[in-house]
C-alpha cells in the first residue's frame, strides 16, 4: 500500500506540475494542452470509439507480430545456441540487427509490402525476433556444465538430453527473451504504425498531429505508456518473477 500511495502522489505532483506550466502559459495552448483538455480528448476518443477501434487494431497486428517473432526467434537462438560453426558466422550479425532502431525497417517495409498491415506486422516480426533469438542462445549457453554432464552419465543424449535437461534449465531466460521481445515489439508496433496508412494508435497518432489536435497526441502517447507498463508489470513480469521463484533463482 505504500509503494501504492506514493506512485499516486507522484502522479498527483507530475500533473500538477503539468497544470502549472498550462496556466503560466510557457507554451501557446494550442501547443501545450493542460491535463483537462487531455482528459476531455480521452473521453471523448474513447466514447465514440474511435480509440478502441485503433486499439483492437494495434493488438492484432502485435500479436501476429510477435507470435512470428517468438517462433522465430526461439528457432534461431536454438540454432545459434547448439551450433558453433553458426554462432561463430551469424551470432555476431545478430547483435548488430538487434541495435537498428526499428523505425529503420519500416522504409523496406513499404516497399515489399506498400502501406499496408503487412508492413506493420514486418516491422514488429522484425522489432522483436532478434532479441530473442539473442536471450534463446543466451539461455542455451547459460546450462550449467554438470548438469548436462550427469545426465550423460546416467545415458540421457541427442534430443532426450535437450528436451530433458537443456530447455528446463533455459526456461528463466527464455522468459526473460519473451518480456524484451513484448517491448520492442510493441516499440516496433508504433514505429511502423506512424508511417501506415491505418488503423492504428501510431496511425492515429500521427493523424492527430497533422491536424495540430495536440490533446489527442498527448492523449495516445498516455495510452500507449500505460498499455505497455500494465501488460509488462500484470503479465510478463510476474510470469517471469514467478519462474524464476520456481527455479530457485529469486532472491528473497
Amino acid at each position: 500500500m505504500k509503494v501504492i500511495l506514493k506512485r499516486i502522489l507522484f502522479l498527483l505532483a507530475v500533473i500538477g506540475i503539468w497544470q502549472l506550466v498550462y496556466s503560466l502559459g510557457v507554451y501557446e495552448k494550442i501547443v501545450f494542452p493542460g491535463p483537462l483538455q487531455v482528459g476531455e480528448a480521452l473521453i471523448t476518443g474513447f466514447t465514440t470509439g474511435d480509440f478502441l477501434n485503433a486499439l483492437g487494431a494495434s493488438f492484432r497486428h502485435l500479436f501476429s507480430g510477435l507470435s512470428l517473432a517468438i517462433l522465430f526467434g526461439t528457432i534461431l537462438g536454438v540454432i545459434l545456441g547448439k551450433s558453433k560453426q553458426a554462432d561463430e558466422t551469424a551470432g555476431m550479425y545478430l547483435i548488430a540487427l538487434q541495435s537498428i532502431p526499428s523505425i529503420v525497417w519500416v522504409p523496406l517495409a513499404i516497399m515489399l509490402f506498400g502501406f499496408s498491415e503487412f508492413a506493420v506486422v514486418f516491422v514488429v516480426v522484425l522489432g522483436g525476433t532478434f532479441v530473442m533469438a539473442l536471450n534463446v542462445r543466451s539461455a542455451i549457453h547459460s546450462v550449467p556444465p554438470q548438469l548436462v554432464r550427469a545426465a550423460r552419465t546416467m545415458g540421457t543424449n541427442g534430443l532426450s538430453l535437450f528436451f530433458r535437461v537443456e530447455i528446463p534449465s533455459s526456461v528463466p531466460y527464455f522468459m526473460s527473451g519473451l518480456r524484451l521481445a513484448w517491448a520492442f515489439s510493441w516499440r516496433a508496433l508504433m514505429a511502423g504504425e506512424l508511417l501506415s496508412n491505418g488503423p492504428g494508435l501510431g496511425y492515429s497518432l500521427r493523424y492527430a498531429q497533422d491536424y495540430a489536435r495536440m490533446d489527442q497526441v498527448i492523449g495516445i502517447i498516455i495510452i500507449i505508456g500505460v498499455i505497455g507498463a500494465v501488460v509488462d508489470q500484470l503479465v510478463f513480469s510476474k510470469l517471469e518473477k514467478n519462474v524464476m521463484k520456481r527455479w530457485g533463482l529469486l532472491k528473497t
